[in-house]
């Protein structure tokens, strides 16, 4: 049985390089030279393709494995394409605070909604079901949006509201807090995108025929 087929493998290394290519733009923007530049473009497809592999032979067993290593991935990429563009565009223009930072952070997250829509519908679900696009966009747009707001809200509450427990200080607990909003959204993102926006639908007996 073949472990990783050609779609997996070319997908994995498409979007490894993605991502090498957006932390190299918030390394860029951050001050460090393109010194890393070679060094993200090798490291990291070798690093993805590495986890992807040994993720398919669990996934030999467990199938929901497989699925979500590919969301993983996709998620990896969203967030550098997010961060990326972000930092990218302050970087061009030498704005980092402001109004302006304001419409930059909604122009990286359009693009990353937009690049996560394409690569979870074709390759994480692989949804092949003939569907209005534009509805199955909004819905996967409200469930990004439901996903970011459960993400915000957790950070809020648990940094805000929550005293930092065994003699934390406020910024560690801040990221801990981010840690696990984030592990909340993203389970919160992928059942989402699997049962409601990308829904297997068994085909009718008319279309068996």
């Amino acid at each position: 049985m073949q472990i990783m087929g050609k779609k997996d493998l070319i997908s994995v290394i498409i979007l490894s390089e993605i991502i090498a290519l957006f932390v190299f733009f918030i390394l860029l923007s951050t001050g460090y030279g393109a010194w890393s530049l070679l060094v993200l473009f090798i490291i990291l497809p070798g690093l993805g393709m590495s986890a992807f592999y040994i993720a398919q032979l669990i996934g030999r067993k467990f199938k929901i494995v497989s699925q979500l290593a590919k969301y993983a991935l996709v998620g990896i990429a969203n967030t550098a394409v997010d961060f990326g563009i972000l930092n990218l565009l302050a970087w061009v223009i030498g704005k980092y605070e402001g109004g302006i930072v304001g419409i930059l952070n909604v122009v990286s997250f359009i693009v990353a909604v937009i690049h996560s829509y394409f690569w979870n519908k074709f390759w994480t679900f692989e949804n092949k079901k003939k569907v209005n696009t534009v509805i199955q966009f909004i819905q996967f747009v409200i469930v990004s949006i439901i996903g970011m707001l459960i993400n915000t809200v957790i950070v809020y509450a648990m940094s805000t509201l929550v005293q930092p427990a065994c003699g934390l200080g406020p910024k560690a607990w801040l990221n801990i807090a981010k840690v696990i909003a984030t592990i909340a959204s993203l389970i919160w993102n992928f059942i989402g995108y699997k049962l409601i926006v990308f829904k297997e639908v068994k085909p009718t007996q008319d279309e068996l025929i």
